[in-house]
């Protein structure tokens, strides 16, 4: 490992710890009261004493999130294709797209709970739909911005579409796929949380609900810092997936983790 490897490495964690010292240092250099913004030190310790209701609120909602994530990497992906494959579905298809996707997922919780009652289904769908959009325009338009000059060669050697599609044009949006993966996953969350806070009775976002009701600010944090690292954890998984089946994407000396 060299040096640079090894200092590459070691940023994050540095950083982690000089942002921590910080925190912890300022709340106790100007006394911060506590209800105000806990110390690390503070939040650490609601990490301890409530580990359990943590650790079982915080598999609910990775629970939910990837069950919305695989929903919507199956229908996104083929949605994705079948958008990308023709210019004319694709200016068809897309508008509708912007518009579905500017709508507020906030305001569509209350209907998702309304239709399929409190508890994980609304969750599981805000997380699909968060997810949903930026899988379906990554991929179309990785699909869709092949070269005319690259179809058009691959044309006179005897290839058809479905041989142009599946050899050119689905591998080449990979780099496209996986940059809204790591996106979206991140986002998915938020919006796992919106759903839980408004009609669900477990999750990390019902546990937060419930801490702040009850004036709990170190267990709010912990809430809080418990959704980073989950958020940081599969971010770090896609990356590494990517540089697996879409390493080739990246020049020399490039890394798709980072």
């Amino acid at each position: 490992m060299t040096r640079d490897t090894l200092q590459e490495r070691l940023a994050p964690w540095i950083c982690t710890i000089a942002l921590l010292l910080f925190w912890e240092g300022a709340c106790r250099g100007f006394a911060i009261d506590p209800f105000i913004l806990p110390p690390p030190s503070a939040v650490a310790g609601a990490f301890v004493k409530y580990w359990s209701p943590l650790l079982k609120n915080a598999w609910v909602t990775l629970w939910t999130t990837l069950v919305g994530f695989a929903i919507a990497v199956g229908f996104g992906l083929l949605l994705g294709i079948v958008i990308g494959w023709s210019r004319v579905i694709y200016n068809g298809l897309y508008p509708m797209m912007v518009g579905f996707n500017a709508v507020p997922k906030v305001a569509v919780v209350p209907i998702l709970i309304i239709w399929f009652g409190i508890g994980e289904v609304p969750a599981i769908i805000t997380a699909f739909l968060i997810f949903f959009f930026p899988i379906v325009v990554n991929v179309a338009t990785g699909i869709a911005t092949i070269e005319p000059e690259l179809e058009d060669v691959l044309r006179a050697l005897g290839a058809r579409k479905m041989d142009i599609m599946v050899k050119v044009g689905i591998p080449r949006s990979l780099p496209y796929f996986f940059a809204s993966l790591k996106v979206a996953i991140t986002l998915a969350f938020v919006g796992a949380v919106v759903s839980e806070t408004v009609g669900a009775n477990v999750g990390i976002g019902n546990l937060m609900l419930q801490a702040g009701a009850n004036f709990q600010l170190p267990l709010v944090f912990a809430g809080l810092v418990t959704l980073a690292v989950m958020g940081i954890v599969m971010y770090a998984l896609f990356a590494r997936l990517e540089v697996r089946l879409a390493g080739w994407a990246f020049r020399s000396g490039m890394n798709a983790s980072r």
